[in-house]
């Protein structure tokens, strides 16, 4: 669903896709007066994004497929001094080579949810590294620290929370990132008329900055907005499961482990998050609670959310790769694969692993499965046992059965020969090859 320039705020804010605002009734009307341009920053602390990054990365296409010209800062230069923002300890910092290697690969990243082409108001890209790396330290004092109060940063609540903790405190290198991005937001604002900053909650005093910078040294009003740092109802934190974040590079986080993230969703979270992650209408999403409230069956709102957040990221054939694996691994009829079938749904991404025979006879079987991910211990997967919960291509496991990881997966009891489907649990699947 489209949104028009006009209604944008309105649907962000019933979506509650807004935190905080600058001068509100001031940038209504100038998103009403006009295309603007707009930028989010996001730092490459890794090789790739993770969900905590789709939402500030889903209200940048929000604002694009409204009329405006979204940016897309990836920052080569604050990623090598590291954000203090509400973080308990200094970050590692790394080499340069790392961070422009991770920032390269987030750069393609971004690209997949805004777009450059054919459309009048086309996305762009930038590094900040591109200034910041070529400005030397008196120019920065003189041209920037000149405009900061160390008292009104000393008195932000995430450097606050640095200095109070005993043993902690903040070192100038992390103190000074409130500089660098009131830079960045001075600087876009000079080259491309980049008049707003949106970011997460936790980025509100940076973003104030580098209004603040902006109306110094450009004469320019200026506005920033927050969007919500992402929690769920049960207090556990949003985009973790067992094995770790949930990322948004299929090579770290496999479509079916991203379509199965969504699926798990608990019915406390699944109409916010349909609203955060999702393109559905507010009108749709208030039907789909409406009949699952009414209905007496399973609900259908986490199908619909992990298809379309699937989707977004993963694309068409990310999203039937994850529904081959998903009618796979659920319907209970997964002895009628077909050879071609189980190495399709490898290829797909459902977690898997290859076996030596010859080594077999000496690994322990709760050692390998936990090694592959099904467990966080060997002392889970003895507990499963003892429950019956492992099953190996369907038929269940238990601590009465001979615990040889050489006679478990013998190629005579292989689909096909060298195939094993183990799954720990209701949720855990993982695909031996032998």
């Amino acid at each position: 669903m489209t949104v028009s320039s006009n209604d944008l705020l309105t649907d962000l804010q019933a979506r509650g896709l807004i935190a905080q605002m600058t001068s509100e009734d001031e940038l209504k009307s100038h998103l009403a007066s006009g295309s603007r341009t707009l930028y989010c920053g996001f730092d490459p602390t890794a090789d790739s994004l993770h969900l905590g990054h789709l939402v500030p990365l889903l209200v940048l296409k929000r604002f694009q497929d409204a009329g405006h010209n979204p940016i897309a800062l990836v920052g080569g230069a604050t990623g090598l001094i590291g954000d203090p923002s509400f973080k308990a300890a200094e970050r590692q910092l790394n080499t340069s080579d790392v961070v422009a290697g991770w920032a390269e690969k987030i750069r393609g990243q971004v690209s997949q949810f805004v777009k450059f082409d054919d459309v009048s108001n086309p996305a762009r890209v930038v590094n900040n590294l591109d200034w910041a790396g070529n400005m030397n330290v008196l120019d920065f004092l003189r041209d920037i620290g000149k405009h900061f109060s160390v008292n009104a940063m000393i008195n932000k609540e995430s450097v606050q929370q640095r200095l109070n903790r005993e043993g902690a405190g903040i070192s100038f290198t992390e103190f000074s990132y409130a500089l660098l991005q009131g830079m960045d937001f001075a600087e876009l604002n000079r080259e491309y008329d980049c008049t707003i900053q949106i970011g997460g909650s936790d980025q509100w005093g940076n973003i104030v900055g580098g209004i603040d910078l902006s109306r110094r040294q450009n004469k320019s009003q200026a506005f920033g907005m927050t969007v919500p740092l992402v929690t769920k109802s049960d207090g556990t934190k949003f985009g973790k499961t067992e094995s770790g974040a949930v990322w948004l590079d299929p090579k770290k986080t496999s479509q079916y482990a991203f379509y199965q993230f969504w699926m798990n969703t608990a019915d406390a979270d699944v109409y916010k998050f349909l609203k955060y992650f999702t393109f559905l209408g507010m009108e749709e999403i208030d039907a789909i609670e409406q009949a699952d409230k009414d209905s007496t069956g399973k609900p259908q709102a986490q199908s619909i959310l992990a298809r379309e957040a699937t989707r977004l990221v993963h694309g068409e054939d990310g999203l039937a790769a994850a529904e081959r694996i998903t009618q796979a691994l659920f319907s209970g009829e997964a002895d009628q694969l077909s050879e071609q079938d189980l190495e399709q749904i490898q290829l797909d991404g459902l977690p898997s692993s290859s076996l030596a025979e010859a080594n077999l006879a000496e690994t322990p079987l709760t050692s390998l499965l936990a090694e592959a991910g099904l467990a966080a211990s060997g002392k889970q997967v003895k507990d499963a046992l003892q429950r019956n919960s492992v099953f190996v291509n369907g038929e269940a496991k238990s601590m009465d059965d001979n615990m040889s990881a050489a006679d478990m997966f013998s190629s005579e009891k292989g689909y096909y020969g060298k195939f094993f489907l183990v799954k720990l649990g209701k949720k855990k699947h993982h695909l031996f090859t032998l």
